[in-house]
């Protein structure tokens, strides 16, 4: 039997047990996932321990932690994880500890699943916090045409575009949303959980045919309502992207891709 784990205080809430084992029947593995709290002092301790028992392949990682995983694992790490100097998920292969950031894999899996290629698109981002870091380079390296980046302070945004220093990733002021004209806007930033809406102008939704937020939960956030009252084509949250990033650490831990589509159709909140 393969064991996994996810790691987080609190987690008690995870959906990661549901997810994962619904990805083992689909693809005929036998696992044990289970739920581990650290506590906050600790969590260095538990991974070792976790990785010391027999049968162990890998884990996930979520709040608080996500920061203190990275340097477990810092020199064996993907491109995204070293961007947001944050992981998700980590693998043991043989003595050696790889971290990974599934978040941005998640999230071009599931616009992909909604508006098909994102090859030429005009992607713009909202927020310059951890979320966003974890998703620029996959975003980037589905072919946009350009990705657009803001945020209230300005300067947070601008440090990622200099880390990245790619030409078609561009910071832009609040006062220049409207004239950006991007067909993706996407929600990085927490404002959804607390009710709250992200700094974004009515006109940056004039050509967007999608407005996705990265949160997710029983209907519409305000962002959402927002988005579509000021011409958005079309709303989503981010609960596809949960079960996509999780599909992402699965593929790494057993070599094998589950059909999402199943797992968030039964897993979705009602």
């Amino acid at each position: 039997m393969k064991k996994f784990a996810v790691f987080g205080n609190p987690i008690a809430h995870s959906l990661s047990p549901a997810i994962h084992n619904m990805f083992a029947q689909l693809t005929g593995e036998y696992i044990d996932y289970r739920i581990i709290e650290s506590e906050l002092d600790n969590f260095e301790n538990d991974v070792s321990a976790f990785f010391n028992e027999e049968g162990v392949v890998g884990c996930n990682i979520t709040a608080p932690f996500k920061e203190r995983a990275y340097t477990l694992c810092e020199g064996s790490c993907n491109a995204e994880a070293k961007t947001a100097q944050a992981v998700n998920t980590l693998h043991k292969q043989g003595d050696k500890l790889l971290g990974y950031t599934t978040d941005g894999m998640g999230l071009v899996a599931d616009l992909i699943r909604h508006v098909g290629s994102l090859e030429n698109k005009r992607v713009l981002l909202l927020g310059a916090g951890g979320a966003t870091r974890g998703v620029v380079e996959p975003l980037l390296k589905s072919k946009v045409a350009s990705l657009f980046i803001t945020n209230r302070t300005m300067s947070k945004a601008e440090a990622i575009v200099n880390a990245i220093g790619e030409d078609n990733f561009v910071a832009v002021g609040q006062s220049a949303l409207d004239d950006v004209q991007a067909e993706i806007v996407i929600n990085c930033t927490s404002a959804s959980l607390t009710g709250d809406l992200p700094a974004v102008s009515a006109g940056a939704f004039k050509q967007c045919a999608l407005a996705y937020d990265m949160s997710y939960g029983r209907g519409e956030t305000r962002f959402m309502a927002f988005a579509k009252e000021h011409g958005a084509l079309a709303t989503v949250d981010g609960f596809g992207m949960l079960v996509e990033q999780a599909a992402a650490a699965f593929t790494i831990w057993t070599g094998k891709t589950p059909d999402t589509a199943e797992v968030i159709k039964a897993l979705r909140p009602k």
